[in-house]
């Protein structure tokens, strides 16, 4: 067990973990014992190593799939292995389910089983409305004010500037940020060719055109957009990975683990 970068002046106490050699005897619970006869340790807030927070875009564009899972489906199911290595690693796992505002929350907890909770959270909350990323950093500045790590799993859409200031926003609060930008393989290809027709999935636009004609534009402006947002990241020491939804999720947990790793050293 590692002393936490972040509470190592809190004592509050947090649960009990059945004591395993090496543990600092003072901890052990000797009432527990008593009714039990068996040693647990108490654990406090400072002995846990971090706070994870995760973030998990639910607006109406995250419906949107070209394989076998879309946008949200991909999000949560990455999020869910996210926190069962979090807890494994015995820190603590939160999230926050968000369209315009933060739909659901899961408190911040690293007992096992709270993986169940956090997955119920995702199940019972499906992608709709639109989002405002930046009114989303904000809420969740104020909702999670101890200073942790916070993952977010989102497409993105929206105002780049609006999305930069949000994430800055959660810099200055003192939280480590890693952005997994989730992104469908027909987004970042556009592979259409023959009439179609494109409908927005958080408006009510829709345009009948000939893809082809498109393709080379699209695929310039969202280079540019991609380019903007990886800038941003940078310039706010914002940890930033592009998802495909078609890439294996061995590649998002390497992806948390490398920036868990950069997190230490930075503290």
């Amino acid at each position: 067990m590692h002393r936490s970068p972040y509470f190592g002046q809190s004592i509050e106490f947090l649960q009990h973990r059945e004591y395993a050699s090496g543990d600092d005897l003072r901890h052990i619970d000797w009432k527990v014992w008593a009714k039990q006869d068996r040693f647990y340790i108490k654990q406090y807030e400072e002995e846990t190593n971090l706070r994870c927070t995760l973030l998990i875009d639910a607006s109406s564009s995250m419906q949107y799939g070209s394989g076998p899972l879309n946008k949200y489906e991909y999000a949560c199911t990455a999020a869910a292995s996210l926190a069962y290595l979090v807890l494994k690693q015995q820190d603590a796992i939160g999230c926050a389910i968000y369209d315009e505002k933060i739909r659901a929350r899961v408190p911040t907890m690293s007992k096992r089983n709270h993986l169940l909770s956090v997955i119920k959270a995702f199940d019972e909350n499906k992608p709709r409305e639109k989002t405002s990323f930046l009114r989303i950093c904000r809420e969740a500045a104020e909702a999670y004010p101890r200073r942790g790590m916070m993952v977010i799993a989102s497409d993105l859409f929206g105002d780049v500037e609006d999305t930069i200031k949000g994430l800055k926003l959660l810099r200055q609060r003192g939280h480590d940020v890693l952005v997994f930008h989730i992104l469908d393989d027909d987004e970042l290809d556009f592979p259409f060719s023959g009439p179609t027709r494109f409908e927005g999935m958080e408006t009510d636009d829709q345009l009948d055109c000939n893809p082809r004609a498109l393709r080379d534009g699209y695929l310039q402006a969202m280079q540019t957009y991609l380019d903007e947002v990886r800038r941003g990241c940078a310039k706010n020491t914002v940890d930033y990975a592009l998802v495909r939804t078609s890439d294996s999720l061995g590649a998002i947990l390497s992806t948390y683990l490398n920036s868990r790793l950069g997190m230490h050293h930075r503290n």
